[in-house]
């Protein structure tokens, strides 16, 4: 396979991605914390050749990242006070929230009966994400290596693994997101990331 290279900011980028993603395919693209590898969350053979590039544990579930609240629909029952108060404070933003997932999403997206869900704070991400709908997402580098910051990163690991990479220039966060599970009371801290702690005790 041969990985096409596109800048973000070139005018083919978006429709590009949606073709590449609407045929099974995989996305790269630069998000407000590490650059990601994305694909159709509902097809179930897009998110095996997603594990298959990063050569990442079938066990461990794929995050959806989403352009607008509204797109949760499709993969939550519905958000808990306290998920929805912490979206409303950090979103968009380097918070993802595990939240109960949606029965009829594909057995391989996650292994649990719950999803991690964030809307990230970049503005091509997030334009992407307003067109194509909810994205099943990892960070774009093979399992247990170093994440990706920029494109030449995301090459050096996955160069020929994928489909389609839009370069948007370095990655302003560098942090990945600290994960909460807001289907404990109080959350617990899963993973803390560009998000201290203390910022979401303070925001509940």
């Amino acid at each position: 396979m041969r990985t096409l290279v596109l800048p973000a900011g070139d005018p083919a980028a978006i429709p590009t991605a949606l073709r590449v993603l609407k045929e099974g395919g995989l996305v790269a693209f630069p998000t407000d914390t590490v650059y990601g590898l994305a694909c159709d969350p509902f097809s179930p053979a897009a998110i095996e050749h997603l594990f298959e590039a990063k050569t990442r544990d079938l066990l461990k579930a794929i995050a959806v990242l989403v352009g607008a609240v509204e797109q949760l629909d499709s993969l939550t029952p519905g958000l808990t006070p306290s998920a929805f108060a912490l979206a409303r404070r950090f979103w968009p933003g380097a918070l993802t929230l595990v939240v109960p997932r949606r029965a009829d999403l594909p057995a391989n997206l996650s292994p649990y009966p719950t999803i991690g869900v964030r809307m990230p704070d970049h503005p091509f991400a997030l334009a992407l994400l307003r067109k194509a709908g909810p994205l099943a997402a990892s960070s774009a580098n093979r399992s247990l290596e170093a994440n990706a910051l920029t494109a030449a990163d995301v090459l050096s690991q996955l160069d020929g693994r994928f489909e389609l990479l839009l370069d948007g220039g370095a990655c302003p966060g560098g942090v990945p997101s600290t994960v909460v599970d807001c289907t404990q009371s109080p959350p617990a801290v899963l993973r803390q990331g560009a998000i201290s702690a203390e910022e979401i005790t303070a925001a509940l």
